[in-house]
């Protein structure tokens, strides 16, 4: 099997978990020590002719919340379901310190329906049948890795 070719980090598409500041940081933190391998998405997100199951294999370059890449990750795993039906796994391997699908659906609602989400894609209705996106990745390790630059919304 031959491994794909590395492609110059300036073509990959970025790679933003939440918005800029303080939960950025967290999330980029736990991608770089390895506790988070998984994230969500609403479908709604997506383009509506993109069937995001179809991103297996495709790579992101993380930004931190200065747009400086910090690593590359690799789709492992994509699929979709219902918000209710996330599980307790993959709630857990989103390395935010979730014990469960419950705290990790109350935290991840709260996200949902801030100001700011809400400013970028609209108020939706999130219910038990919201479609959700699930996506498991790893660092590509053919690519470097930095460490981020915090945010301090004072500069």
């Amino acid at each position: 099997m031959t491994q794909d070719p590395i492609v110059p980090l300036t073509e990959l598409p970025r790679g933003e978990f939440a918005f800029p500041g303080p939960l950025r940081d967290a999330l980029v933190t736990a991608i770089l020590n390895g506790t988070k391998t998984t994230t969500t998405s609403l479908l709604a997100e997506y383009p509506r002719d993109h069937d995001p199951r179809e991103d297996v294999g495709t790579l992101e370059a993380v930004l931190d919340s200065h747009d400086n890449v910090v690593c590359v990750i690799r789709t492992a795993e994509v699929h979709v379901c219902r918000l209710a039906d996330v599980s307790d796994e993959h709630a857990i391997a989103e390395g935010e310190g979730y014990a469960d699908a419950s705290e990790w659906r109350t935290g991840h609602e709260e996200f949902w329906r801030s100001p700011e989400f809400v400013e970028y894609i609209g108020e939706l209705d999130i219910n038990d049948y919201t479609q959700v996106v699930c996506q498991r990745f790893t660092i590509d390790s053919r690519y470097p890795t930095r460490g981020l630059e915090l945010w301090n919304a004072e500069t």
